[in-house]
């Protein structure tokens, strides 16, 4: 079973201490702070307005909007991009925590889940007396759009969460990757963590005449412009493009509530896809069920599967 191990206690996880940071909301533009907190035992996660004085839970049917990004709400209450400290969250195996924002978005930094990952490791992880549960997937589920996109959740033959994921943008340096995932603190921490958001070029001043991207520069999101990365340090790996959406996919599924037992396989999905198998997958009682969770052990399980050559960069 690599990337699991049968647990000594199973018991969830939260932060040891409180740790901030502040930076710039990629669509806003605005300045945000941003306040990792330890939450109490059974909670999951809440993503706190501070200037509202609002709180929304971190769940699938919470989510408002999925263009270009995840955004949950409760009203006139909403935070977008949410999806990477999502991801840093989960794949440090954190269950409970209280995320502080003082703004309607989480701040961007470098367009990764790295820098959550370094709050949470400054932060330090301590584990409750609250047993740790899983929701374990019974029964296919799956999401079809038109032209070939899909995204579905599958049964695991091993307890252990399992991620397949398929890109594929013609003419660009992004092309055609894949990479096959078995989800656990050191895989995430080495495989994904690090990998940037991404746009195109001819997308940028359309995302800009609507306000969106206002935040968005080469520090914090890899721009491609057809063959070129227009990044002068280029990629931190060939396949980042994939990997990125793969990190998505674990933020995105994160708001499940609970860590997955299962396989997910997707090509060309995104937020919104990500979004609407999970609420397929409550929506029928008989395709899932609560269950005890292994720990995560530090295991790594990362592999690239039907990936394209690397494209050339610039």
């Amino acid at each position: 079973m690599d990337g699991f191990l049968p647990a000594e206690n199973g018991r969830r996880r939260t932060l040891k201490a409180p740790i901030g940071c502040v930076g710039t909301g990629l669509h806003s533009g605005r300045r945000v702070a941003l306040t990792l907190r330890p939450g109490p035992a059974g909670t999951g996660i809440v993503f706190r307005r501070t200037d509202l004085g609002r709180d929304i839970p971190a769940l699938f049917d919470r989510v408002v909007d999925t263009r270009l990004c995840t955004a949950i709400g409760d009203g006139d209450a909403t935070i977008s991009t949410i999806e990477h400290v999502m991801a840093a969250l989960a794949g440090s195996g954190i269950d409970d925590a209280v995320v502080e924002v003082d703004g309607p978005e989480v701040p961007i930094m470098d367009g990764s889940a790295a820098p959550f990952l370094f709050l949470i490791d400054c932060a330090g992880i301590v584990t409750t007396a609250a047993p740790r549960l899983a929701i374990e997937v019974l029964r296919p589920v799956r999401i079809e759009e038109a032209g070939g996109a899909f995204a579905e959740l599958l049964p695991g033959r091993e307890p252990a969460f399992d991620i397949d994921l398929e890109i594929d943008f013609p003419n660009t340096a992004i092309g055609r990757q894949a990479l096959a995932l078995r989800l656990s603190p050191l895989a995430f921490r080495e495989a994904l963590a690090d990998a940037r958001t991404f746009t195109l070029a001819e997308d940028v001043a359309r995302l800009r005449a609507v306000g969106l991207a206002q935040g968005g520069s080469l520090a914090n999101a890899v721009v491609v412009d057809g063959p070129m990365v227009l990044n002068p340090g280029g990629l931190r790996r060939p396949d980042e493009f994939v990997r990125h959406k793969m990190l998505d996919v674990v933020g995105d599924l994160a708001l499940a509530g609970a860590p997955i037992r299962g396989r997910f396989r997707g090509a060309r999905s995104g937020h919104a896809l990500n979004n609407r198998v999970l609420r397929a997958l409550f929506a029928d009682s008989t395709a899932w069920r609560m269950t005890g969770l292994p720990a995560m052990s530090e295991g790594l399980a990362a592999t690239p599967v039907r990936a394209a050559a690397a494209p050339a960069i610039a």
